[in-house]
């Protein structure tokens, strides 16, 4: 289990969500081939948050890269026809289109995650945004209608767990210790 994915997955669960980590989609052969690549595992989505109330599902992306340079805008903004890269979901319109019409069935089949109505949205977690710049990802992600924490609003939402009753919960103690 990813730490960060955790401490995302608390923060989406201070929200109101009920949260299922590392949800793996069941392509078939035929839309494997649509996709363009007929032997690629199964995609796999980092956090899914129910919003049971709403009737709404965030497929999240989970992105730290917190020793690294951080999400890519332009790495972001690019368009592949067929999937690759770190951020396929967001690059490959067919591909985001397959795998999310996917995961709406399976879900579905599990018979009390969703009904033929939720709204399943795409979504980015960044613990780090490559020469901060989380404004032009925001935009880009707003114009969309995919949801994006920045750095930014993790730390704040982190900062707001601090002030939470105790939970024995890592994130929520590390915020308290940290924030005293």
């Amino acid at each position: 289990m990813d730490h960060f994915e955790n401490i995302i997955s608390t923060l989406l669960e201070a929200e109101g969500y009920w949260v299922r980590r590392s949800f793996k989609i069941n392509v078939t052969k035929e839309e494997k081939h649509l996709i363009g690549k007929h032997s690629i595992p199964r995609p796999e989505i980092d956090l899914l948050a129910f919003k049971f109330s709403a009737n709404e599902v965030l497929a999240l992306e989970a992105k730290s890269f917190l020793d690294s340079f951080g999400v890519n805008f332009e790495q972001l903004q690019e368009k592949h026809e067929v999937p690759k890269g770190r951020y396929k979901l967001f690059t490959s319109e067919n591909y985001r289109s397959i795998a999310l019409s996917r995961l709406l069935s399976d879900l579905v089949a599990c018979g009390v995650m969703a009904d033929a109505n939720t709204k399943i949205t795409l979504g980015l977690a960044a613990g780090k945004v490559y020469q901060n710049r989380s404004d032009p990802i925001r935009e880009f992600m707003s114009d969309r209608n995919w949801f994006f924490w920045s750095p930014e609003d993790i730390k704040e939402k982190v900062e707001a767990l601090a002030k939470r009753g105790y939970e024995n919960d890592p994130a929520i103690i590390t915020a308290k210790i940290l924030m005293r």
